[in-house]
């Protein structure tokens, strides 16, 4: 016979009776010793959430259901208020803008005066660094040298490895960071673990409760707050045994210590699901979102891409994750994690915050307006896996001059906006340049990352030799020319992509004009569902979508690629996405947010960056853009991905020196994932998502990785940038790097 515990029996009528269980006198009225006899000590007499993988779940609370509030307008999910000092988290308060200090936490001096100027840029909480029992005394000295300055900002103490010194830290600080993979479970070993049953796996929860349990105590006696804080790259060998390195298996990692923190009802905690693959991300907090629905409980999330990196590459990636999960309402506090120093990381934190609070459909009318002006349709999307819709790619005929299968690329396509005046002789062999060609001689010739196509609104006049002659030699090698069909009308370019509007097209019957070799179509959104369904019949070579201003961009094309699904529609679909941005990390946000959320569904097969307005940034630059979108959306890879921690107090060397030349040396990688990690907490975890890692392990010293196997170990720092190329090279993933050369253009 089963043996049940009598807590379980409590908890077990409690969730009956839709209270909280083991409830007691307030935290100030408790004493330590009321703990032990009040709420469970110990794994066996803990009720823990059911299980998933048995199906258990499935039959005591019912199937995944939602993971947002509303699919159809943006609102906040709804979550408690979770107290941090001075400052809360939940849905009834603005979103929390944290970074972490990068100073050595034992200097104490060089923290205070970072965290102050944390402060004084704006953000809400600093997080720091702590190792051990020196720098738990540091934190408290740290805190009480804020007070005497006048600062009150809260301080969260990250910690990893070490229950015991979390215990004393929490006299310090205001929150606690724990790590679920490393916290109890030791260092991290990737040792396959086999589990003949269930059982077999939950038999270990013992000692994460022996370890968790005084910490939650200590937590609720001080009305301290908690993140139970997974990290995809450091998962335990226990989780990733059962789970595998999975989505499922952060999110279940996390309930288990949510449910050590609930059986001492304890509340006061934030959930975080952390990786440096922001699709992994996405679907992480979906899934943790889903089942917070299904399990009832309402805990606050913070968000944040782990290692993004630095420049815009890592405002990208981050406002890809970021965005895409508070676009739609989900996240009370934000960490933009960049490779820079963390005074650096306010702006596209609050920036991506305003940009959430500014389409809350609740507190902004033009939004709600928006959100409502989009005609109803079905959102059948599943959170649980991804999954990419795929537009067929144009083929060759026979009749064809040109090779119109090279228009688009399978694994995403980026399409420049091009103006006359590029195309002039003494122009475009910059032009070229700038569409990333290479030449030989004049002539230009498609690389990895040169544009696609080119989008015209208007063309040079026709007795305009020497740019028409550009044309046709860009033309000649693959690249396709979009033109809008009444400007092929007027001034006629053989060869050319027609655009027309779905209406004019339908209207039309697709009749191409004069000269074009095939049909591209624009949809705005406001089309209804039988229109857009012509689609089909029309057979473009692709799709542009450009969102009317009127609806809402994001509800708007997930309703266009829901009406394609649900008709068989396998034409490609390009994001037009137009902007009026001057600044080039704010563009980097706005294309991460905006068609980021999208890609990250699965939907969408490119992107097209239009300037609006003045022209602030250049071809070469808007093109460089969309390949960095592209590739944070884990779509086409066109240079090396760098996965690049953001320093802390753990750094072991100099981290944006280091991370600056590792990508000199090594940034001309496309299909090579390349980590560097200033410590070894979260480095071998994120080599699981890396072809080669470069992991700081003692002072002046590196230790080199191939995926998660140590290959090198204890390389001067001087010495490891050389020998990590040396080590690429022997896994026969280098290419050297290409001589530009200068090259005098062909006359027209």
């Amino acid at each position: 016979m089963t043996k049940i515990s009598p807590y379980a029996v409590v908890a077990a009528v409690a969730l009956a009776t839709n209270v909280d269980a083991f409830v007691g006198p307030s935290p100030a009225a408790k004493s330590s010793s009321l703990h032990m006899s009040a709420y469970p000590t110990s794994a066996e007499d803990i009720l823990w959430t059911p299980s998933w993988k048995t199906g258990e779940r499935d039959e005591v609370n019912g199937a995944l259901g939602k993971y947002c509030e509303d699919l159809y307008s943006v609102t906040r999910r709804k979550a408690r208020t979770v107290t941090c000092g001075p400052i809360k988290f939940g849905s009834d308060h603005p979103i929390v803008r944290q970074t972490m200090a990068t100073t050595d936490t034992a200097n104490v001096d060089a923290s205070i005066e970072q965290i102050m100027r944390c402060a004084d840029k704006g953000f809400d909480l600093v997080r720091i660094t702590v190792q051990g029992r020196r720098e738990a005394n540091a934190a408290a000295q740290i805190r009480e040298g804020l007070f005497k300055k006048g600062y009150d900002i809260p301080l969260c103490a990250d910690m990893h490895f070490q229950p015991v010194v979390a215990q004393l830290v929490a006299d310090a600080v205001e929150k606690i960071r724990i790590n679920p993979g490393n916290f109890a479970d030791g260092r991290k070993d990737f040792e396959e673990k086999v589990y003949e049953s269930e059982a077999d796996y939950v038999k270990e929860r013992e000692y994460l409760t022996e370890a968790m349990i005084p910490l939650v105590q200590k937590c609720k006696d001080l009305n301290r707050c908690m993140r139970i804080g997974t990290n995809h790259g450091s998962l335990s060998s226990r989780v990733l045994s059962y789970y595998g390195d999975t989505p499922r298996g952060m999110v279940e990692s996390a309930i288990e210590f949510a449910d050590i923190c609930r059986s001492q009802d304890f509340h006061n905690f934030v959930f975080s699901m952390k990786a440096s693959n922001p699709l992994v991300m996405v679907q992480s907090y979906r899934l943790l979102a889903s089942e917070m629905y299904r399990l009832d409980w309402d805990y606050p999330l913070h968000l944040g891409v782990t290692e993004a990196g630095e420049g815009e590459d890592g405002r990208m990636k981050s406002a890809v994750g970021i965005g895409t999960l508070l676009a739609d309402g989900l996240g009370d506090t934000v960490r933009v994690s960049l490779t820079e120093d963390p005074e650096f990381e306010y702006e596209p934190c609050n920036r991506l915050s305003e940009m959430s609070e500014a389409r809350l459909a609740a507190t902004n009318p033009d939004a709600a307006t928006r959100q409502a002006a989009v005609k109803k349709y079905v959102d059948t999307r599943d959170i649980t896996a991804y999954s990419r819709r795929t537009g067929v790619l144009p083929e060759k005929t026979e009749e064809d001059k040109v090779d119109v299968s090279l228009f688009l690329n399978p694994n995403g396509s980026v399409i420049s906006s091009v103006v006359p005046k590029m195309l002039s002789q003494d122009s475009a062999p910059y032009l070229y340049k700038e569409l990333g060609y290479k030449t030989a001689v004049g002539m230009p010739f498609k690389d990895i990352a040169t544009s696609d196509s080119i989008f015209m609104r208007t063309l040079p006049a026709v007795d305009d030799t020497n740019a028409r002659t550009a044309l046709r030699r860009m033309m000649e090698v693959g690249t396709g020319v979009i033109v809008p069909a009444e400007e092929l009308k007027k001034n006629p370019l053989d060869n050319a992509v027609a655009l027309m509007s779905l209406t004019e097209a339908a209207e039309g019957n697709g009749q191409l004009p004069d000269g074009a070799i095939r049909l591209a179509i624009e949809i705005d959104g406001t089309e209804d569902d039988d229109l857009i369904a012509k689609v089909k019949d029309l057979n473009p070579v692709m799709v542009l979508i450009a969102i009317d201003p009127s609806v809402s961009q994001l509800h708007a094309s997930r309703r266009v690629f829901e009406i394609f699904n649900a008709n068989d529609i396998d034409a490609p679909a390009i994001h037009h996405y137009k902007t009026k941005a001057s600044d080039s990390n704010n563009l980097a946000l706005e294309l991460g947010t905006k068609v980021g959320s999208l890609l990250t569904d699965g939907n969408g097969d490119g992107v097209l960056i239009e300037q609006a307005g003045e022209n602030n940034f250049s071809v070469d630059f808007l093109r460089n853009t969309a390949f960095s979108l592209l590739q944070g959306c884990r779509m086409r890879n066109t240079k090396t991905e760098f996965v690049s921690c953001p320093s802390c107090g753990r750094t072991l060397f100099d981290l944006q020196e280091t991370t600056a030349k590792i990508q000199d040396a090594t940034g001309h990688l496309p299909g090579v994932t390349v980590a560097v990690m200033g410590c070894i907490v979260n480095g071998p975890g994120e080599m699981a998502d890396a072809d080669f890692g470069y992991v700081g392990t003692l002072p002046g010293k590196v230790d080199l990785y191939y995926g998660k196997e140590v290959v090198r170990k204890s390389i001067p720092n001087d010495d490891a940038v050389d020998a990590l190329v040396e080590l690429i090279k022997s896994y026969d993933m280098w290419k050297d790097k290409e001589e530009v050369e200068e090259e005098a253009a062909v006359a027209a």
